[in-house]
Order: structure tokens, then C-alpha cells, then sequence
């Protein structure tokens, strides 16, 4: 089973400024004249780290990183303001003629897989491949399914009557529009109480074995705050997409090879949205990950993305 490969640092490190307001961390590493790949985190507001650079080869692959807007190194970090779907696919494209990137590949997951698909969609031209995992079609069902009754929370009983505790009785049929609005209430150390109870309601249903490091990752106040944040206000905006846009705009892009890597046991967004995606993409290879849920550093989900990240390059 293959691991991920050893710690690199960023051979180069960018403040770009994409607009009036927002800077964006963005850094490379592995090989200058490699094959560009740009990984685009999840959340949207979890931002990168270190391990991120290792899904891919550094002797073959020139490996883009950055920091979505309010989050990470990005700066003005919590910053909502220009911050839409719309602004992250300008983003993307201004780092690509930043970096003098002709064409790359995308490796994304979660919000990041949403993301990626979503600016292949816009600019088909510029994608040469993608690597997905754990993918979230940013449906109506697929929120409710996180964050309504009726869904994980039938899995998780006991961290769903936590999570909604903080939340108003007569409040709770919305739960993201409860929690988008008590953040942003004047008592501060209430606005910590949520994002870490945010934060570890989906840290807890990440993983298909318990991981305190997970649960200790998603309650660290620094990244609590900035997926609390960032979550909702993408969430209540419906991810600033139309409904279905995804699978609708599948035929711009039917062409573009992709392999998609979904854990059967995922709860965070089930195998359903891979599916459904699979059927409407020609060009694309579904891997099931039979014992893993949503976490990319879960051991067979690992194996497969190093495996996908290899078989592209060649």
C-alpha cells in the first residue's frame, strides 16, 4: 500500500493580490519543469498544509498550492467580503497566468473536488486532468444530508444532540443558517464555542475509525474559526452555484480524463455524489475505497490518490 512521499518544502513562496482586498498565499514545490498540478483544499476555509504537497511525485510534478480567500496565509483573514465561488475561479485562473501555467491538472477533494469541477467547467481549456476525492455536488440534499435531522444524524446521534445544543429549539429545522448567525453575535467566547463545536461535529463523522488528531485538528481555534466562518456563509448562499450546476454542465467537460476516489462508509458527503457524477463523465474512472470514509489521509484512500497521481504522470 503506498504512503505519502516524504516532506518537501516550497522551492518558491507568493503573495499574489487578486483584488482591492485579498492577497492569496501561493507556493510550489517539487519539480520547476514538472508536470503543474494545482491542489485545491477543502471546506472551503480548512486552507493547506505541508502534507498536501506529498500526493505527488516531486521528481515529476511541479506542485501548486494556495490559500483560498480568508483562510490559511490568505489575508484578510475571516474575510467574507468578495468572497464567492465565483471570486475562487478568478482566483485560480490569476494564479495560472501568474505562474505561467499553460494548462495543469487539478487534484481536489471535498469542497476542493466542488471547486475543481467547477472551474474545469468554466475554463475546459486550461485542465488537462483531474484527480477528485470524496466529491460534493453542492446539492440541496448533500447540506441537508450534513446538517439537517434525518441524515448523519441518524449515524452520530450522540455528536448531532451536541452539535444542535448550541442552537435555539424553535431554530434547529436550519441548523447553518442558526450557526451563520450566532457567529457572527457580539459574545466572543460563544463565537469560539461554536466553531469548535462546528468543527468537530464534522471531524467526527469524517473518519470511518475514531482520529483524536482529527478531532484535536478541527477544534484548533485558528482553522475552527475559519471553516466555521467561511462553511456558513458559503452554505446559506447554497455555494453560490445553481442547483444541480455541476452534473448539468458535465458536457463542457466530458472530454477531460479524471479518476474519482470516494470511500464507501463516507458520511460527510455519501458515494452518491461520485456516482452520480461517474455516469454523467465519460472520461472518468471510479475507485470505491471499501473501508474508509472521508478523510484523504485514511490509509486505502491515500494508496489509491498516489496511485492516481502516478498513473497520470506517466
Amino acid at each position: 500500500m503506498l504512503t505519502l512521499y516524504p516532506s518537501i518544502k516550497p522551492y518558491a513562496e507568493h503573495n499574489l493580490q487578486v483584488d482591492d482586498l485579498h492577497t492569496l498565499y501561493v507556493e510550489e514545490s517539487g519539480e520547476p519543469t514538472g508536470i503543474p498540478v494545482l491542489f485545491l483544499h477543502g471546506g472551503p476555509g480548512i486552507g493547506c498544509n505541508p502534507d498536501h504537497r506529498r500526493f505527488f511525485d516531486p521528481k515529476r510534478y511541479r506542485i501548486v498550492l494556495f490559500d483560498q480567500r480568508g483562510c490559511g496565509k490568505s489575508t484578510p483573514y475571516l474575510c467574507i467580503t468578495n468572497n464567492t465561488t465565483q471570486d475562487l475561479i478568478g482566483d485560480i485562473e490569476k494564479i495560472r497566468e501568474y505562474l505561467n501555467v499553460k494548462k495543469w491538472m487539478l487534484f481536489g477533494g471535498s469542497w476542493g473536488a466542488t471547486l475543481a469541477l467547477l472551474y474545469s467547467q468554466q475554463y475546459p481549456q486550461n485542465v488537462t486532468s483531474m484527480v477528485l476525492r470524496g466529491v460534493f455536488l453542492g446539492r440541496q440534499q448533500d447540506l441537508n444530508w450534513l446538517f439537517k435531522e434525518g441524515g448523519v444524524s441518524k449515524f452520530f446521534p450522540d455528536h448531532w444532540d451536541t452539535f444542535i445544543s448550541h442552537v435555539p429549539v424553535e431554530r434547529r429545522d436550519d441548523t447553518v443558517k442558526a450557526y451563520y448567525d450566532l457567529l457572527r453575535g457580539d459574545n466572543e467566547i460563544m463565537h469560539m464555542t461554536l466553531a469548535k463545536s462546528w468543527g468537530l461535529w464534522e471531524a467526527e463523522c469524517t473518519t470511518l475509525e475514531v482520529n483524536p488528531d482529527n478531532e484535536k485538528k478541527f477544534t484548533n481555534p485558528h482553522l475552527a474559526l475559519s471553516v466555521a466562518e467561511i462553511e456558513t456563509h458559503y452554505f446559506v448562499n447554497k455555494m453560490f452555484i445553481e442547483e444541480n450546476q455541476i452534473i448539468n454542465n458535465m458536457p463542457k467537460i466530458a472530454h477531460i480524463p479524471g479518476i474519482i476516489v470516494h470511500g464507501r462508509y463516507d458520511m460527510v458527503c455519501p458515494l452518491d455524489n461520485s456516482y452520480e457524477l461517474h455516469k454523467a463523465w465519460p472520461e472518468s474512472r471510479l475507485e470505491i475505497i471499501r473501508h474508509a470514509g472521508h478523510a484523504a489521509l485514511e490509509p486505502g484512500i491515500t494508496d489509491v490518490l498516489i496511485l492516481a497521481t502516478n498513473e497520470l504522470a506517466r
